[in-house]
């Protein structure tokens, strides 16, 4: 019979005191699974720290060593759960999976942290999730009534249970009735007694790739982890394709009818890391590409590029490279503020920007300052660092930014606020100029972006990619939200207290 080993506390997970102004769009989560290595549980933590970017709330892995699962959760980053030889050992076997969490729905605490695990009638089963399911409060009501008996408050858990009550056959048929039935955006990757087994969604909103490393095979969401640990890099797992990885090899199922790829254009935006290749695309050459079209677009008379690092580094670049004007680091990043570090008071609340980044006035005083960042969510972040740029001595200071507005909300896993906290959803560009206190503002145009990927322009008709969060042309069904049931995203980025 296989055994799941779990930690007995479920502790609350302690608050992020430097995200004081929740001002930044979280990272969805990142998966990671291997079968075929002795030391898979090792090679799962490892492309976990590569994934840390996708999720800092918490991470697990689940192994299976040919008799029993093992299981180690835990809240906060990869490096405090798995720095244990101890913990380690007990993760045992040649097959794992793993996951690093951001939450869309679920309170945080441990018992939402993933993989999640049953016992099913086939063996033990454990999931990890990238994305989020819009019918999924409807479902979890539906299998309530039914008897179902939930321990988290996961939309996750909901895929586990329909597996469990499915007449269908093997596992995998059971799994694949499973999908007929959910709606949203995932990436999947499981473990069972025999397998580990990798999912996309219909359009490939998510992303997740396949790698290999020796006689091992690899399914995570992006190549950076597969590049951590020596692995060669295979394809892409398709839109609506599910792949069956055993001892024998790989087997490609595609239970879906093929449609349209959506892929989530903000990945090569803000969340895919740059080192990674998505969908055949270098992220960071297309973030420089970005950036030289953002500056053909709203180019202005100035003296200096400065990024608000990190993630405004590559676009900046390109800005820098196509107008001829010196990229400078402005302003830098202090890269080891902890989540420990102080708890926030009134008193101290308002230096929260500074605590994570300094102006480098040398670089700043006396100049015309061009200011490029990702996307501008709140506004209170961006506020702050254009008055920080001012008090180091800037003459002007122009805010330029690498995405169309972000008007509307993602229901698909990734943490944006309602349209009422929302910036570009209530003011005109001149309003948020003025609330922001930049001399100028601009984004970069949907089409522009379009063409920063290669294409010609953004089609109306049939658009290239996930683009809901600027356009608000949301190309899956949002059923719990239309059924008034739909519970807001957990929002990590209202004010802590």
């Amino acid at each position: 019979m296989s055994q799941l080993t779990l930690p007995l506390a479920l502790p609350e997970m302690t608050t992020d005191p430097f995200d004081a102004d929740g001002d930044h769009l979280k990272e969805e989560c990142g998966v990671f699974g291997i079968i075929g290595d002795n030391d898979a549980a090792a090679h799962t933590a490892l492309g976990l720290h590569a994934l840390q970017h996708r999720g800092q709330e918490a991470a697990g892995i689940v192994s299976y060593d040919g008799r029993q699962f093992q299981s180690h959760r835990g809240m906060g980053h990869v490096s405090e759960n798995f720095k244990s030889e101890a913990v380690m050992e007990q993760l045992m076997g040649d097959m794992a999976i793993g996951h690093t969490r951001y939450a869309t729905t679920g309170a945080t605490i441990l018992r939402n942290v993933q993989p999640l695990f049953a016992e099913l009638e086939s063996g033990g089963f454990a999931i990890a999730h990238n994305g989020n399911l819009t019918n999924a409060l409807s479902l979890r009501q539906e299998l309530k009534k039914r008897g179902c008996l939930f321990q988290s408050t996961s939309d996750t858990e909901v895929v586990i249970h329909l597996i469990a009550i499915s007449e269908e056959g093997t596992l995998e048929e059971k799994l694949i009735a499973a999908l007929r039935q959910i709606e949203g955006a995932y990436s999947f990757v499981c473990l069972s007694n025999n397998a580990v087994i990798g999912a996309r969604d219909p359009l490939g909103v998510r992303p997740l790739v396949l790698g290999k490393l020796d006689k091992a095979h690899i399914l995570a969401s992006e190549t950076c982890a597969l590049d951590i640990i020596g692995a060669e890099f295979v394809r892409n797992v398709e839109p609506g394709e599910v792949v069956i990885i055993d001892h024998s090899g790989v087997r490609s199922l595609k239970p879906f009818p093929k449609q349209h790829p959506r892929f989530c254009i903000f990945e090569y935006i803000y969340f895919a890391r740059p080192d990674s290749i998505s969908e055949g695309h270098s992220v960071y050459e297309v973030r420089k590409r970005i950036g030289a079209q953002l500056a053909r677009e709203s180019g202005v008379p100035c003296d200096v590029v400065v990024p608000v690092p990190d993630s405004g580094v590559p676009a900046a670049l390109g800005y820098a490279a196509e107008t001829g004007v010196p990229f400078e680091m402005g302003i830098i990043r202090n890269h080891y503020v902890g989540r420990t570090f102080i708890q926030p008071t009134d008193k101290t609340r308002h230096l929260g920007v500074k605590r994570k980044h300094n102006p480098n006035k040398e670089v700043l005083a006396g100049k015309r300052v061009v200011l490029v960042d990702d996307s501008i969510v709140r506004g209170t972040t961006s506020t702050k660092i254009v008055d920080m740029v001012r008090q180091a001595g800037a003459t002007e200071v122009h805010l330029r930014i690498s995405s169309p507005p972000t008007a509307h909300p993602c229901f698909f896993g990734i943490d944006t606020p309602d349209y009422d906290n929302l910036l570009a959803a209530q003011h005109d560009l001149d309003s948020m100029a003025k609330l922001l206190g930049v001399d100028s503002l601009a984004f970069i145009s949907i089409d522009g972006l379009y063409q920063a990927m290669g294409e010609a322009k953004r089609s109306a008709e049939h658009p290239q990619y996930c683009d809901a969060c600027f356009t608000g042309n949301y190309p899956l069904p949002l059923t719990d939200r239309q059924a008034g049931t739909q519970p807001k995203q957990l929002s990590l980025l209202n004010e802590r207290v």
